[in-house]
């Protein structure tokens, strides 16, 4: 019997990727999330971070922001900011962090902006290792 399940994650203007794997790892609001085959249903949001899927090969995705459903062993991903980390090269991802930082030192963020562009900044940081 087969491990696998079906993902997909969709942008507005198209579809990004569409497989089968054995595994998934979002980065939700929760903490960073494990998807497996029969995972219970649910229903949350991303916060910035890394989709990690596990295919036999690792594919990597930088996400800031989306939703997540899982049901019937179907994962669907919506996010506009969904970047294979392989095609991000250093220039773009230190403008990204630049940008970053300047809206993380305005002292008028609120607490969830502030929370959400921590994690957008440790994870480039992280990529651009």
């Amino acid at each position: 019997m087969s491990e696998k399940f079906s993902i997909e994650i969709i942008s507005p203007d198209k579809s990004i990727l569409k497989m089968e794997t054995s595994e998934v790892v979002i980065p939700s609001f929760e903490g960073e999330m494990g998807i497996l085959k029969d995972h219970i249903p649910l229903i949350t949001f991303l916060r910035p971070g890394i989709i990690n899927i596990k295919a036999g090969t690792e594919q990597k995705f930088f996400v800031e922001e989306g939703t997540v459903e899982f049901s019937n062993n179907n994962l669907l991903i919506l996010t506009s900011t969904a970047v294979e980390v392989t095609k991000m090269n250093k220039k773009f991802i230190d403008s990204l962090i630049s940008m970053s930082e300047k809206k993380l030192d305005n002292n008028e963020i609120s607490d969830k902006e502030r929370y959400l562009l921590s994690y957008k900044l440790e994870t480039l940081r992280n990529i651009n290792q």
